[in-house]
């Protein structure tokens, strides 16, 4: 489970970031929890992703 702040990684596309809220997404008529993330690599053309949460993996920060 992650908390605001937290660190975590992207696994499809390995980018890293904070994470800075929670959502949802509708997929085959199920909710699915998301993860809003502001990523923090240095070269990184987007300031946020979000995706399903089991999309994510912890990190240390």
């Amino acid at each position: 489970m992650f908390q605001l702040n937290d660190y975590a990684q992207h696994q499809a596309s390995g980018r890293v970031g904070k994470v800075i809220g929670f959502g949802h997404q509708m997929l085959d008529s199920v909710y699915l929890p998301t993860l809003k993330v502001r990523i923090t690599d240095s070269n990184a053309l987007v300031s946020f992703l979000e995706d399903v949460s089991s999309a994510w993996v912890p990190m240390k920060g």
